[in-house]
């Protein structure tokens, strides 16, 4: 299968150094971008309305997929199908999106669960509800290869079970980073320092989806490159 690599708007900005989501908004036009994918994770409702209309004064005309978070609204579903043709959700897989699911109930169909480290007793009662899986290439690898964490003994077997939507592409560390958000040691990387980084994804190649969304906080030029090189990586 031949894989649709996206850059991304992404919103992780833990350091004041790195372009912000309105830095890359701008870039949209000057790179001639019409199509991307849309990482609101770390924006509240008031910021998400900043973007959205931002974004509508771009030549922007597609966003495929979409990450939501547990406050997202219905109306926000709504709006991304019918104004960017948004086509699938993914939604972290933890205990905090009972509301969040009562407010997407239209749309269930239409959203994956995302393998980041809460996965053990979470995310099949999630899974049977929703749409399947959104494959995190870089948490199989950081959770489930390089730390061993016990709950992904079980992941090869799920992801043979359920549908595989979409996935998200991050970088490898080669050394372990600290996650403040978090309080816990991490390889998988946000932002991307070296190519190499993601030379890990070769492994990966049978169980990536159609469509796959970098998730750097790169600029969007900088995730171009990344995107060659994934495309170059991959055979694609």
């Amino acid at each position: 299968m031949r894989q649709k690599i996206l850059v991304s708007l992404t919103t992780t900005n833990l350091a004041t150094t790195r372009p912000t989501w309105k830095d890359k908004i701008k870039e949209i036009d000057k790179l001639g971008l019409k199509e991307i994918a849309f990482f609101p994770t770390c924006v509240n409702i008031e910021q998400r309305k900043e973007i959205y209309k931002l974004l509508e004064a771009t030549g922007l005309e597609k966003i495929p997929v979409t990450h939501v978070r547990h406050d997202f609204k219905a109306w926000e579903f709504d709006y991304l199908i019918k104004k960017f043709k948004t086509e699938a959700f993914n939604i972290h897989a933890n205990r905090a999106n009972k509301e969040f699911i009562i407010a997407a109930k239209n749309h269930l169909k239409k959203i994956y669960i995302e393998n980041n480290a809460e996965l053990l007793g979470i995310m099949p009662d999630l899974l049977d509800k929703l749409a399947g899986i959104c494959l995190d290439v870089s948490h199989w690898e950081d959770y489930g290869v390089l730390q061993k964490i016990d709950s992904y003994k079980r992941f090869p077997k799920l992801i043979k079970k359920y549908k595989v939507g979409w996935c998200h592409i991050s970088a490898i560390s080669l050394e372990q980073i600290f996650d403040k958000e978090n309080n816990n040691w991490i390889y998988s990387n946000h932002y991307l320092h070296n190519l190499s980084e993601l030379d890990y994804l070769k492994k990966y190649k049978k169980y990536l989806p159609k469509i796959c969304a970098i998730e750097l906080e790169n600029t969007l030029e900088e995730q171009l490159e990344v995107k060659k090189y994934i495309e170059k990586l991959l055979g694609n």
